[in-house]
């Protein structure tokens, strides 16, 4: 069934943007909050434009409080079909091979776990309740082997990994679908500062179809491009050294600091 209120949390991301493009049409609601009003204003034109009715806020997902009281009056606004837990950001190492600041790792975890877990937590009830709906969550394969260059980012993205599994596996049998959204590099502004090699990597565009297909298929982990996380998830299964020479050779990277990372006011 064709989802008519669709929530997405870093709408005004590459990905965010992306998905709420390609579910706008006549008879959806798009409810969308990012924390730029000017690209919020801008990607809910455009949806407009395909015929979907809009409604944007303002958050950013680090409020945990404020973000779950926007999705809970959402919801008893209009019921929500599907929600994109999708608000992300990264960091890395710094050049010189000396930590992330914790003001980072703090903020990676505020954003990129408890955002998601403060989008879908008031969600997983209520549709629970209904009998009906779906929650994504936007992961990364970073989530399968932790990184040595980005070590928070990593951990992250794993920890809703598994949140994700644990919540479709509790909602099993309910009438509640949870995928798990599994991606390798998407061209966004999050992956424009990552410097270093992006094999595979994919427009936004078609990373949204792809995670359209797989919830269509009720998939319980989208995964692509599928050869880059089988190779990553094949490394857990080397001795450790062996391991960490690999990524630190093939995946050896750095993150140009974005706006709100301590590294940029440096």
């Amino acid at each position: 069934m064709t989802p008519t209120h669709v929530l997405i949390t870093g709408a005004t991301g590459g990905v965010g943007q992306a998905l709420a493009l390609e579910y706008a049409a006549p008879g959806v609601l798009l409810s969308l909050t990012g924390r730029s009003g000017e690209r919020l204003d801008t990607i809910a034109a455009q949806c407009r434009e395909k015929g979907a009715e809009v409604d944007t806020q303002v958050l950013d997902v680090r409020e945990a409080h404020a973000l779950r009281d926007w999705v809970l009056a959402v919801d008893r606004a209009r019921a929500v079909d599907l929600a994109f837990a999708n608000a992300g950001v990264s960091s890395a190492i710094k050049p010189d091979g000396s930590g992330e600041p914790y003001a980072d790792v703090e903020r990676l975890f505020q954003v990129n776990t408890l955002g998601v877990v403060a989008t879908v937590h008031p969600l997983a009830e209520r549709m629970r309740e209904r009998g009906a709906g779906q929650l994504a969550i936007i992961g990364s394969i970073s989530g399968l082997r932790g990184f040595p260059d980005t070590p928070a980012y990593s951990a992250s993205k794993g920890a809703v990994r598994i949140y994700g599994k644990a919540l479709r596996a509790w909602l099993s049998g309910s009438g509640v679908k949870v995928s798990v959204v599994t991606m390798g590099f998407v061209d966004s502004p999050m992956s424009r500062r990552y410097v270093g090699g992006k094999p595979f990597s994919c427009s936004s565009a078609e990373a949204a179809r792809r995670i359209r297909s797989g919830l269509e298929r009720n998939k319980a982990e989208i995964i692509f491009p599928r050869l880059l996380a089988v190779g990553v998830w094949s490394l857990n299964l080397l001795v450790e050294p062996v391991a960490n020479w690999v990524l630190r050779t093939f995946f050896k990277c750095s993150v140009r600091p974005d706006g709100d990372s301590p590294l940029g006011k440096e």
